[in-house]
C-alpha cells in the first residue's frame, strides 16, 4: 500500500513557507509522494488565474521526484469540495492510505466541512503550525479541541502536528509587495519570482 499526502490550497503564488511545509511532512511522515492540487476556483477568494497558479507550482515542484501536481480540481464544476478531491484522486491511486496536509486556522474548521462524516475519516491529518506563532503547546489544545467536537459528531479523527521552522512568509504578502513593486527576492523560489516579473502578476494593472 501506498501512502500519499494531498496538499490544497490556492497557492497563489507558491512560496518558500509551502515548500517548507511540504519537505517537512516528507521527512517526518513515511510518505511516497505529497500530491499539490490548486484550487480551480477558491471560494471567498480572488486568485490569479489557474492556469498562472499552475505553472508556478510545476516549475517549482518538478525536480523533487516527492511531488507532483494534479489538476484534478479544474475537471469539476462548481465548488470544489476536499470530498471530491479526495474521492476523484482514490479513483486514480487505488490501494492507498490518505493524508491531507493542511494549516492550523483551517483544520479549526474542520467540523464545519461539507461531508465531513465520510472525508474525517478517509484520511490522516497533518497540520502545519501557524507561520507566525511558536507556542506548540497552543496549537496542541486547538487540535486536541476539534477532536473533541468532531467526537461529538461521533467522529473519529488521527491527526498529527508537524514539526517545522516558522517562516513569516505568505502568499498575501507576497501579492501586496509585487503591488507595491518591491522586492520578492528570497520570497520565493527564483522562477517563481522571474514568472511573476514576466506575466506581470499581482501589479496594479492585474488587479
Amino acid at each position: 500500500m501506498q501512502h500519499l499526502a494531498i496538499f490544497g490550497g490556492t497557492f497563489d503564488p507558491i512560496h518558500w513557507g509551502h515548500l517548507l511545509i511540504a519537505e517537512m511532512a516528507l521527512s517526518q511522515v513515511p510518505l511516497d509522494q505529497i500530491i499539490w492540487v490548486p484550487s480551480f476556483n477558491p471560494p471567498h477568494k480572488k486568485a490569479a488565474p489557474f492556469e498562472h497558479r499552475v505553472k508556478m507550482l510545476e516549475i517549482t515542484t518538478r525536480d523533487n521526484p516527492g511531488f507532483t501536481v494534479s489538476l484534478v480540481d479544474s475537471n469539476r464544476s462548481g465548488t470544489s469540495y476536499a470530498i471530491n478531491t479526495l474521492i476523484d484522486l482514490s479513483a486514480v491511486y487505488s490501494n492507498t492510505h490518505w493524508y491531507w496536509i493542511l494549516g492550523l486556522d483551517t483544520f479549526q474548521t474542520l467540523p464545519r466541512w461539507y461531508r465531513r462524516q465520510e472525508l474525517v475519516q478517509m484520511c490522516d491529518w497533518l497540520i502545519a503550525p501557524r507561520q507566525l506563532d511558536g507556542d506548540q503547546a497552543k496549537s496542541n489544545i486547538i487540535c486536541q479541541q476539534v477532536e473533541q467536537q468532531l467526537q461529538q459528531q461521533s467522529l473519529t479523527i488521527h491527526w498529527q502536528f508537524l514539526n517545522i521552522p516558522l517562516v513569516g512568509v505568505s502568499s498575501s504578502l507576497i501579492r501586496k509587495l509585487s503591488c507595491q513593486n518591491q522586492s520578492i527576492k528570497y520570497l520565493v523560489p527564483e522562477p517563481v519570482r522571474f514568472y511573476i516579473t514576466t506575466n506581470n502578476l499581482y501589479s496594479e494593472k492585474s488587479e
